[in-house]
């Protein structure tokens, strides 16, 4: 059976390998210039040189997205670009502008190129032209619903693969090409710097009426008129596999590796159990519980089943939902002791009940009775950034477990 790509967000080293422990199958990331997310950490030459070593090593895939649209000033730095990663053994590249795109082909003859959602692919004509212009994956435009998909696989060949959004952020434009950003703040979406202006909150004011502040959905703030809830597919796996899509692609390279953990953890836990036993599968509302309990919006399934409505929005805040705190990353563990060396990412104390959670198996809880610093002096608390601890584990844990705790 071929199985399903679970592609997963990188936005630096320490994410790629959350990334990769918790169960993706690809990962995708961008270097310091030419991608569309520079507030993400990126990586330097090197960084992607060893993160790819770093993948292969572990049978995982690496996508570049090199995804902007270049203005004139951008070609010469490109090429210059190309250079330097030219012997990286990436296995695709995530392109839109076709400039890129050439440019790509005169330095890297052999690439395997991936069109980016930012090409609005909508149909399968569309699709066939950038067939025959060497793309061997289509990142889908996330305006189509389930059937037009089912449609274009049908008139595709099937060496060209589809990949498509099922989980994370959804943008108000048209498929990320956004011009809000740059007209409110100079800072150019379509280049890397989107400065987010769709979850602002707005209010509606008449020219002549200066100060007088009306309403668009009653809230005394204002609204966020633009803020769509987050895209999540998690309970329609099976239809979307059954639609021929190749690569199920999660959305988040500036989120954190809490959330990474969580949402892959889930995504991988549904695809397996689904290959288990296809005829037999169920979709479980716990794996849905779990992700949860990262950082999150509200969720929607975006235009797969219907045009979406009012309902998709959310009017009252951009907030996200956070019932836990993500307090601490295991970095080693001692079978002989039971004692993890933790990482600290948020002040937690002696007493405090904790979850405890990896890439295998169910969390747990358990109380922290002591923690030791890295000389070996008892703590009560753990108040400062990335603090070194020793604590005992109720039960066996590895590198990149973490440690969550109830708001």
């Amino acid at each position: 059976m071929n199985k399903v790509e679970l592609l997963a967000p990188a936005g630096d080293f320490e994410k790629l390998k959350i990334a990769i422990e918790y169960g993706a199958d690809a990962v995708y990331f961008g270097g310091e210039m030419f991608s569309l997310r520079a507030g993400a950490g990126n990586m330097t030459v090197d960084e992607i040189r060893e993160a790819v070593s770093y993948a292969h090593q572990r049978g995982v895939r690496c996508h570049l997205a090199l995804n902007v649209y270049a203005h004139n000033e951008d070609i010469e730095p490109l090429r210059e670009y190309l250079k330097q990663i030219q012997d990286i053994p990436l296995d695709a590249y995530i392109v839109s502008d076709p400039a890129v795109m050439q440019l790509l082909k005169e330095k890297l003859p052999d690439a395997e190129i991936h069109l980016s959602t930012q090409a609005n692919t909508t149909n399968y004509i569309t699709a066939n032209y950038w067939r025959n212009q060497g793309v061997k994956r289509l990142v889908l435009a996330r305006e189509l619903t389930l059937n037009e998909i089912i449609e274009i696989r049908k008139n595709l060949p099937d060496d060209t693969e589809l990949e498509a959004f099922v989980h994370g952020a959804m943008c108000i434009s048209y498929s990320g090409r956004c011009l809000l950003s740059n007209f409110m703040t100079g800072r150019d979406a379509n280049r890397g710097a989107c400065a987010h202006p769709c979850r602002y909150k707005y209010r509606l004011e008449e020219e002549k009426r200066p100060g007088e502040y009306w309403p668009v959905d009653e809230d005394e703030r204002g609204t966020y008129i633009f803020n769509s809830k987050d895209l999540c597919m998690l309970e329609y796996l099976p239809q979307l596999i059954d639609a021929g899509i190749s690569s199920f692609k999660i959305e988040g390279r500036m989120k954190s590796i809490f959330y990474i953990a969580h949402v892959i953890k889930a995504y991988r836990k549904a695809l397996d159990e689904y290959y288990r036993d296809p005829a037999g599968y169920s979709y479980d509302p716990a794996w849905a519980a779990e992700m949860c309990k990262a950082s999150h919006r509200e969720f929607t399934t975006g235009f797969y089943f219907r045009k979406p409505t009012g309902e998709d929005q959310e009017y009252r805040s951009s907030s996200y939902t956070r019932e836990y705190s993500f307090v601490g990353l295991v970095r080693d563990y001692d079978s002989t002791t039971g004692i993890a060396t933790v990482e600290q990412r948020n002040k937690m104390d002696v007493g405090d009940v904790v979850e405890v959670f990896g890439p295998q198996g169910d969390a747990f809880v358990q109380t922290i009775d002591s923690m030791k610093d890295e000389e070996g002096n008892s703590v009560m608390s753990a108040p400062h950034p990335q603090q070194i601890l020793k604590i005992k584990m109720a039960q066996p844990v590895a590198g990149m477990y973490m440690l969550r705790k109830e708001k």
